[in-house]
């Protein structure tokens, strides 16, 4: 007899021992019939001889109970102990009125044991498992991952990423889109973030490098004729971690022929708008808004605005031009700016609180702050004596201060430091606060970045976002001859503050490819010898293109309500990028050093 029909109980796991209802779909539809479920014991109580246990599986928990009557079986129960792994046969029944657990699916119902089998034990758990394991120390949880990867939270978490990968499939199908696989195995092109590198064994001294992107093949494959590809694809950096950052991640990379901007936009808002409504049943209302980067800048400090937050930042130049406060007057005179933060309710922060966000600008950056109270119908502030009756009713009209109001004042020699100072205490401080809806969901396409950036410590120009964007057709010949003013065809999208992805229109000209290299220092040798291959392909009839990668790690995380991505990625990093569950990176043996032809140099400081 097979193990699919066997009805002899027995001492293994078999087809007489599966389960025929998971443990959290036993109701009361079944009272009254017999059950087999398989799960894990998650709690369990004695009480004067009846012995309840919650026997968990991925969908939720169900109460079985040990009743003394049933002799061996009752004594039997009496060693189970966390998460030891059962296979249980009972019959369902009503649980007895007032003993009712709202807080389960099942909790109307339970299973009266009538016998059950010792899967497997469980060693003493490290930590408990269950909703209350998020205060257990991080460390702890990803070391024994598996442990806490049982906790409904994680279950949930992923199976909402795994839905999301099944919709987006889907849609980029239903839309005529082809799913290619690029290489993860190629070649090092070291502009941007680190690659991780892996030597090859049979061609001594030779690397491969695990992609940051697919950005070069998406566009070979574009030269080859595939109009509309996406892939959902890992990529590699080997760069610092954050909250929203690991040395391996996953997006969703998409990649158009013979489009503009507004084609790569409108797509990815039908994609957003179908995503909410299917996974949270949101309705997104499209088309997003739109910001160009230095209004971002200008108006929340951020190139990534949270939207939610009603507050915007404030240009005081008008105020403190020509005034009698020298310091700020000579800041504007040499093209300088003086910015201000309003922050609602601010009149009510301590001395201690005001001289805090002071600290923290200086730590930001700021070479200072400056405060400002509106309350009962006056400023206060230490400003206030320099400044006229004129300019303090200039400064409440400009900043939109209100009775009550705070006003926190920067001036740089830098439009761009002054702002993001400013846009990351608005962050900080409205959010602990809570001036912002929380329940928001606020999309924003950020638009005409500039095409470069000033890296002052290499002293040079680099990509704001990568050598192959394209810029404003109509600014090509100011590439050369001042090149920072020169703006990028490149769209971020933006979800409550977070960027969740970026794309551009890309160089599908092999000269102006060539000019871009020029201005980042990159010249025709060096241009050949990174990317050959690259400009190989686009020298032969590359049609217009461009595309987009949204970072799915991300956008599960805010869909899961999560804030950090290490709660939708199964076996994540940690900062230092080590995986403590299998104690990745390691050394290996000296035997497969010598076949790869590397010798390991001992690090300078042992220590570190």
């Amino acid at each position: 007899m097979s193990a699919g029909t066997n009805t002899e109980r027995s001492e293994f796991f078999d087809g007489y021992w599966r389960r025929s209802r998971l443990c959290g779909r036993v109701g009361e539809d079944l009272i009254g019939q017999e059950v087999r479920v398989n799960g894990w014991v998650r709690h369990r109580r004695d009480l004067g001889g009846i012995i309840f246990v919650e026997l968990w599986d991925y969908t939720g928990s169900v109460q079985i109970v040990f009743d003394p009557g049933t002799g061996d079986v009752h004594k039997r129960a009496g060693d189970l102990r966390g998460e030891y792994c059962l296979a249980v046969r009972g019959r369902v029944a009503r649980r007895p009125e007032g003993t009712e657990n709202p807080a389960l699916a099942t909790g109307t119902v339970e299973v009266a044991v009538e016998d059950f089998l010792l899967l497997a034990p469980s060693n003493p758990l490290p930590f408990e498992v269950g909703e209350g394991t998020d205060k257990v120390d991080e460390n702890l949880r990803l070391t024994y991952r598996f442990l806490d990867l049982r906790r409904d939270r994680m279950q949930n978490n992923l199976r909402l990423r795994s839905r999301v990968c099944a919709f987006t499939r889907g849609y980029f199908t239903d839309n005529d889109f082809v799913e290619i696989e690029t290489p993860v195995l190629t070649k090092a092109t070291p502009e941007g973030a680190r690659d991780y590198l892996v030597p090859s064994r049979v061609t001594p001294g030779a690397f491969y490098a695990l992609p940051q992107s697919p950005q070069l093949f998406k566009q070979i494959l574009m030269v080859g004729g595939f109009d509309r590809y996406y892939q959902i694809v890992k990529c590699y950096r080997d760069e610092d971690l954050r909250a929203d950052r690991q040395p391996e991640f996953t997006q969703i990379d998409v990649e158009m022929s013979y489009v503009v901007e507004d084609d790569v936009m409108s797509l990815i808002e039908g994609y957003m708008k179908g995503l909410f409504k299917t996974i949270l049943n949101v309705d997104v209302q499209t088309p997003f808004r739109r910001m160009e980067y230095w209004d971002a800048i200008d108006l929340y400090g951020s190139d990534k605005p949270d939207l939610r937050i009603p507050v915007k930042l404030a240009d005081l130049a008008p105020v403190f031009e020509g005034g009698s406060f020298e310091a700020f007057r000579r800041i504007l005179e040499n093209g300088g700016v003086v910015r201000g933060l309003p922050l609602p309710g601010g009149a009510s922060l301590s001395r201690k609180e005001f001289a805090e966000v002071e600290e923290r600008a200086k730590k930001l950056g700021a070479s200072g702050l400056a405060a400002f109270t509106f309350k009962e119908g006056e400023i206060k502030g230490p400003l206030v004596k320099f400044m006229s009756a004129q300019e303090l009713a200039r400064l409440k009209e400009l900043s939109g201060l209100v009775d009550g109001d705070a006003l926190f004042v920067a001036a740089d020699a830098s439009r761009l430091k002054a702002s993001v100072v400013l846009g990351t205490l608005r962050l900080e401080l409205c959010k602990a606060r809570g001036i912002f809806d929380a329940k928001k969901w606020e999309f924003l396409w950020v638009v005409r970045f500039p095409l470069f950036e000033w890296d002052e410590a290499e002293k040079r120009w680099s990509a704001m976002h990568h050598p192959f964007t394209s810029p404003v057709l109509e600014q090509l010949s100011q590439m050369e001859t001042d090149p920072g003013k020169v703006l990028a065809r490149a769209y971020d999208i933006v979800l409550n503050g977070n960027e969740v992805g970026g794309g551009s229109i890309r160089i599908h000209d092999p000269q102006v490819q060539a000019r871009a290299f020029s201005c980042l220092g990159i010249d025709p040798e060096r241009a050949r010898e990174r990317f050959g291959f690259f400009l190989d392909a686009l020298s032969y009839g590359t049609p217009p293109h461009g595309g987009i990668a949204l970072g799915l790690d991300r956008l599960a995380m805010l869909l899961c309500g999560g804030t950090h991505i290490r709660d939708v990625v199964a076996f994540p990093k940690t900062q230092k990028a080590q995986c403590l569950l299998s104690k990745a990176p390691s050394t290996v043996e000296d035997a497969r050093l010598e076949e790869l032809k590397i010798r390991c140099v001992p690090a300078e400081d042992e220590d570190a």
